[in-house]
């Protein structure tokens, strides 16, 4: 057969992208080269419809081992009665949720997406904000910090079926046992989407939600520093509320309506060579190594707010406790937006963000979101994050000269040569 070469040009050209420049986008992480392996072994010809031992299709002895190994590691890690480690993406991990345990129309409380939330905790343009009636609780104006008295105030007034917790840019900690507490009182499910923070509570070093929330989902990217997927967890499995009973007349758990949910509810046939991938972050999760890089992200992600305060910038909520942060540029006289493309322009990768009140439409923003996960993978710590800073800075105070923006990128590109990237490659 013929190779094409073309898309393998490509490739290496995206190689040559990420290893020449410093990653920042809080969402995004470099697996380890045996986990891009599994993902291109012949897993991926194998149609597995169903679960381990269940399945609609034969010849699936071999899949369902490394599919029932996820999720036994899955389960390992976060102390968890449940995993389904199924879901293509958090997104539909969210959506499985919500299929289970929702009807149309039913009534969900998330937040905003303007203040840190997720297209999924009931955006509007999203499938969570038109199959569901989406309500929404904020930050404050002036500390930055989620306010669970009016999370309650809302609930209690408006009674919602679910209550969302977790973010896309928030960098603090949850109370996930007010949260608890806040749905028990009106009989609300909860669920914690923890697609960014995973690694770091996976470790000990935030918050766990599995004690206080019925549901648990997470990208398994991110943090967890797998493939591109999604997860679902439970802390302790549950007997569902419906009264839904077997054919045999037995009351059916809250997995199965679960587990029914992703299959056949919105996906078909697993991706058995990504759950193999998956598979294998689990266990090098596992390991004391990856126990230190979880620490390590926490540390760079504080010695990196420290230096943008340190030169004046406003971080959402004052500081961070994971792995991330959300600066407000407003009183740098700079857009998100003008900002992410000057920093491209000099290898840096940031995403715009919009920040709580922001006086910015969507495309434009008045923040950046910048997280560690990538750059910690690379090996960078604690001290070379004022260096990183000091560039962004220089760009951000002088975005339109394109001088200092051609010798920035060539400093970051000699920079970035200290830390390889996947040289079996």
């Amino acid at each position: 057969m013929q190779r094409d070469q073309q898309i393998f040009d490509i490739i290496r050209q995206e190689l040559e992208r990420q290893r020449h420049g410093i990653e920042l986008i809080a969402s995004e992480n470099f697996t380890s080269l045996q986990v891009m392996q599994a993902m291109g072994t012949v897993m991926t010809n194998k149609y597995a419809e169903g679960y381990p031992g269940r399945r609609y299709y034969g010849g699936c002895e071999i899949v369902d081992q490394s599919e029932q190994l996820a999720i036994d590691r899955a389960k390992q890690i976060f102390g968890a009665a449940y995993a389904n480690v199924q879901p293509h993406s958090g997104a539909q991990a969210n959506a499985a949720v919500m299929l289970a345990i929702l009807q149309p129309g039913d009534k969900i409380l998330g937040l905003d997406l303007s203040m840190g939330g997720h297209l999924t905790h009931g955006a509007s343009v999203n499938y969570s904000g038109k199959l569901y009636q989406p309500l929404f609780y904020g930050v404050n104006r002036e500390s930055g910090l989620v306010e669970y008295d009016k999370m309650e105030e809302i609930a209690v007034k408006e009674k919602p079926k679910l209550i969302v917790c977790g973010a896309s840019a928030y960098s603090r900690d949850w109370d996930y046992k007010r949260i608890r507490a806040i749905a028990d009182q009106i009989g609300a499910f909860v669920m914690a989407d923890i697609a960014h923070p995973a690694g770091m509570i996976a470790k000990g070093l935030l918050n766990s939600p599995f004690e206080h929330c019925h549901f648990v989902t997470t990208t398994t990217h991110k943090t967890l520093r797998g493939p591109r997927g999604g997860m679902i967890l439970m802390g302790k499995d549950f007997e569902n509320p419906f009264g839904l009973k077997t054919p045999k007349g037995e009351i059916r758990m809250m997995s199965s309506l679960i587990d029914t949910a992703v299959f056949p509810g919105i996906q078909g046939g697993p991706l058995e060579h990504v759950i193999a991938a998956k598979a294998i972050s689990f266990f090098e999760i596992l390991t004391d190594e990856y126990t230190a890089y979880a620490r390590q992200m926490q540390q760079n992600a504080q010695a990196m707010a420290k230096a943008f305060t340190d030169k004046g910038y406003q971080i959402v909520s004052g500081g961070t406790d994971n792995h991330l942060m959300l600066i407000d540029l407003r009183n740098k006289n700079i857009s998100g937006k003008k900002a992410e493309q000057t920093f491209v322009k000099a290898d840096i990768t940031i995403n715009k963000n919009m920040v709580p009140f922001d006086d910015k439409s969507a495309f434009v923003t008045s923040g950046i979101r910048v997280g560690v996960p990538a750059i910690t993978t690379r090996g960078l710590t604690e001290t070379h994050m004022p260096q990183i800073v000091e560039w962004i800075d220089q760009l951000i105070m002088d975005a339109d000269n394109e001088s200092l923006i051609t010798s920035v990128r060539g400093e970051v590109n000699s920079f970035m040569q200290q830390f390889p990237l996947y040289p079996e490659l």
